[in-house]
């Protein structure tokens, strides 16, 4: 039994940590602050430019830090 909680404790951190990650990288690409990231903002990575079409959900032309949530960098 501890070492079922010892493993979910770990998986749990590990995703928080990705996470996080993932937020401190959403704050960088938004580089005008305004709460999202433009086409122009995501040119800076080749892989966020390939994926933003299929993570800009609603087609606004912007991610969303929950948008941005999916992407797979």
């Amino acid at each position: 039994m501890k070492n079922v909680l010892a493993a979910l404790s770990i998986a749990g951190l590990s995703m928080v940590s990705a996470s996080a990650f993932a937020g401190g990288d959403f704050e960088k690409l938004d580089t005008d602050g305004n709460g999202s990231i433009s086409v122009t903002e995501a040119s800076v990575s080749t892989s966020l430019t390939e994926q933003f079409a299929d993570l800009d959900a609603n087609a606004d032309g912007e991610l969303s830090k929950s948008e941005y949530a999916n992407y797979e960098g």
